[in-house]
């Protein structure tokens, strides 16, 4: 037991519901991936549309996490989690039990409105209930809730899809969300409400609209043909003007929905910037991998979960690892280490071949599970590390609102290349495709790809479709690995606080 304002608390209940929440909240973010084509079918949709299952939660999310805090604030922290988790249960049992794609995205907007609260209001938790030398520790148990649970949730997505159903990727938030309930009712206590707080209605809004406007500029925009498109033109011009109305605001309003004081902190300004290419970077690579394993390697659904799963045994391992580290190590170097972890990780995917083996995939997957595990703790240590007590809970909205905003813009960016990479490769392949190519000459070849035949047309183009897409993920691979290695220099900005954290689990 602790001490809390002179009333014993009980830290590792509060601890484990905390993370239960958290969990249940960051598994939603990649559960629903692999089940995506089920989904599709069972509900009649286009592959345009069914990207929404995902997007949709994840803008939502976004759009909702800074208002945390003020709704921490102004109704009681305790309220507003127990709000959130209980409209997060029951939006994902009516995602399980939806029958179109529009209601289906409707429910998972819902989801990602009631969810965004979870992970700002379970980081403040935790940084209240624990002191400085525990904090590392502290960071560690929270990071791999927020880290594991998108690396796990494809493995369990693909488990429940291929013995149950689609819908049991919706319905598995459903007892771990009662737990979390009972913990928060049981140990967690109230803040007391502010009930002169407002909200700044001018800043929520525009950072909001902002927000939602770039979303639909990145995913409808390889649809549209980009600015030849009437639509695409005014979403770009929408998210431009709010978002420089959001900035005007911030700087000149008296009490603004987003503090400027976060940013007189440098560490908790370059660790925003640092966490938004994380979430770029490793989302993304997360978000390819899926189909990639599916349509490329033709792995069962089932089988590309647990090829995926080993990333989140290595984040799990290094967390802890770094967490013990932090203390004796200076962060930097842990830091440097994640980013060129990371970094390795994605080159040696530039170099994969359809004869790649499954032990190749697996602890190339390791390692990059085990990069997240070198930057997550250090970073979210060093970020909150000199930010002042009072502007920890706008830190921390600010904060994962960086990250979730990283990890969408990374998601569209990287399946808008992908598409736009695939027709590019496919028409240059398509350019040695003559009769004066020598290796139509052979008769194994012309027996089954020759051009000048229907069926032979038919396999060459779906070969040549094949080749282009390899070579795409290629590409979207070495992007990501230039943009861990361009955030290296985000480390010299980085200030070590006086007294970091000694990272030794102590819970009493």
């Amino acid at each position: 037991m602790s001490e809390e304002g002179g009333l014993a608390i009980n830290r590792p209940m509060i601890t484990l519901c905390v993370i239960l929440a958290v969990i249940m909240q960051a598994l939603d973010t990649t559960i629903a991936n692999v089940a995506l084509p089920y989904m599709q079918g069972s509900i009649s949709a286009s592959s345009d549309q069914i990207n929404w299952v995902l997007t949709s939660y994840i803008v939502a999310a976004a759009v909702m996490t800074p208002p945390s805090a003020f709704l921490a604030r102004r109704f009681g922290r305790k309220r507003v989690l127990i709000w959130a988790i209980s409209g997060f249960v029951l939006s994902s049992v009516l995602c399980g039990i939806a029958q179109s794609i529009g209601e289906i995205v409707a429910f998972r907007l819902f989801q990602g409105v009631a969810g965004a609260a979870l992970v700002p209001l379970a980081q403040g938790i935790l940084l209240d209930i624990y002191n400085e030398r525990e904090r590392g520790s502290a960071m560690a148990m929270f990071g791999v809730s927020v880290m594991v649970g998108p690396v796990l949730g494809p493995m369990l997505g693909g488990w429940l899809t291929d013995n149950l159903s689609w819908r049991w990727v919706f319905f598995i938030n459903l007892p771990i969300g009662l737990l979390a309930l009972a913990g928060m009712l049981k140990y967690v206590r109230e803040t007391p409400p502010e009930k002169q707080a407002r909200l700044d209605w001018l800043g929520f809004g525009s950072l909001s609209v902002a927000i939602l406007a770039f979303q639909l500029f990145l995913d409808r925009g390889e649809q549209l043909d980009w600015f030849s498109s009437g639509e695409i033109l005014i979403e770009a011009v929408v998210a431009f003007a709010a978002s420089y109305v959001f900035l005007v605001h911030t700087f000149t309003a008296k009490k603004p929905f987003i503090s400027p004081l976060l940013f007189k902190d440098r560490n908790f300004s370059v660790s925003v910037v640092f966490i938004f290419t994380i979430g770029i970077t490793y989302l993304s690579s997360l978000a390819l991998m899926t189909p990639y394993l599916q349509k490329l390697m033709n792995y069962p659904v089932l089988t590309a979960g647990i090829v995926m799963g080993p990333r989140g045994v290595g984040t799990m391992l290094c967390m802890f690892l770094t967490g013990r580290l932090m203390g004796r190590v200076d962060t930097r170097w842990l830091l440097l280490t994640g980013l060129l972890l990371s970094a390795l990780s994605m080159e040696l995917m530039t170099g994969w071949t359809p004869d790649v083996s499954m032990s190749t995939i697996v602890y190339v997957g390791f390692m990059q599970g085990a990069s997240l595990g070198f930057l997550f703790v250090p970073l979210s240590t060093m970020a909150f590390a000199t930010l002042p007590a009072d502007l920890r809970g706008d830190g921390t909205g600010l904060y994962n609102l960086s990250r979730n905003i990283g990890s969408s813009v990374g998601i569209s960016i990287c399946s808008v290349l992908l598409a736009q990479n695939i027709q590019i490769n496919h028409a240059d392949i398509v350019g040695y495709v003559t009769t004066f190519n020598h290796a139509f000459r052979e008769v194994t070849v012309q027996s089954q790809l020759n051009p000048l035949t229907a069926g032979g047309r038919v396999a060459l183009d779906a070969l040549i479709n094949e080749q282009a897409s390899w070579i795409a993920y290629m590409n979207d691979f070495r992007l990501l690995m230039i943009l861990s290695l361009a955030a290296v220099p985000l480390i010299l900005l980085l200030r070590k606080p006086k007294a970091m954290t000694q990272a030794v689990i102590e819970i009493d």
